[in-house]
């Protein structure tokens, strides 16, 4: 992928982001690996608003190698993109449920949401929540790393999603499913629920001839 192609992928996908109203005034920002580099949204920029030509540009360690000043939360995207060498790219909204979830009492860390849809299931998988850190504080940079060995997935605790991708597309596809699961919880809440079985899950994680791509 050329420097261009990535900065129009960055630029594409947070008007994206910002028209699906999956984020609200200047909060979320992206990321996407870019050769030995990384690329990052700048800080105080609403993401409708995002350039191509105007993304900071930082080294594999989070330094800040040229552009504008970047997000304060760059450094969860590299902890996410040094733990997981196979993905390229990270977004980080305050989705509405998904913040909402990240804000309730009792959630347990490891599962803190029910498999309740096979899509979630495929394009989730194992979700974490993290203790909870202050917005731009690198101490959360250890439990970013361990949460990332588990799954590409995670959940800042009083905060929002953090969903890494193969690609911007996929990370987003990832996080609009987490977003809608959440959703369906809270709408659930009070109902019986019949979320997938260990066994289900199973069989959607395998590798199958006759499973069409996603709907």
């Amino acid at each position: 992928m050329t420097g261009e192609d990535a900065r129009a992928q960055i630029e594409r996908v947070a008007h994206s982001i910002h028209r699906r109203g999956l984020t609200h005034g200047r909060t979320g920002n992206l990321a996407i690996r870019d050769g030995e580099q990384i690329l990052v949204t700048p800080t105080g920029v609403n993401l409708g608003e995002i350039e191509a030509d105007a993304l900071s540009v930082l080294d594999a360690d989070g330094r800040h190698l040229g552009g504008p000043k970047p997000t304060k939360e760059a450094f969860l995207h590299v902890a996410m993109l040094r733990v997981r060498p196979e993905l390229n790219a990270v977004v980080h909204t305050h989705s509405l449920y998904s913040a909402a979830l990240s804000c309730l009492d009792g959630l347990d860390p490891e599962h803190p949401l029910p498999p309740l849809t096979a899509y979630y299931g495929m394009r989730v998988g194992e979700l974490r929540v993290l203790p909870y850190f202050a917005p731009g504080d690198p101490a959360a940079t250890a439990a970013v790393e361990d949460a990332a060995r588990a799954g590409h997935a995670l959940l800042l605790r009083n905060h929002g999603p953090v969903v890494a991708g193969v690609d911007l597309d996929s990370a987003l596809d990832a996080l609009e499913e987490l977003e809608h699961t959440a959703q369906i919880y809270f709408i659930t809440q009070g109902h019986p629920t019949s979320p997938l079985t260990a066994e289900r899950l199973a069989a959607l994680a395998a590798p199958t001839a006759e499973r069409t791509p996603a709907a």
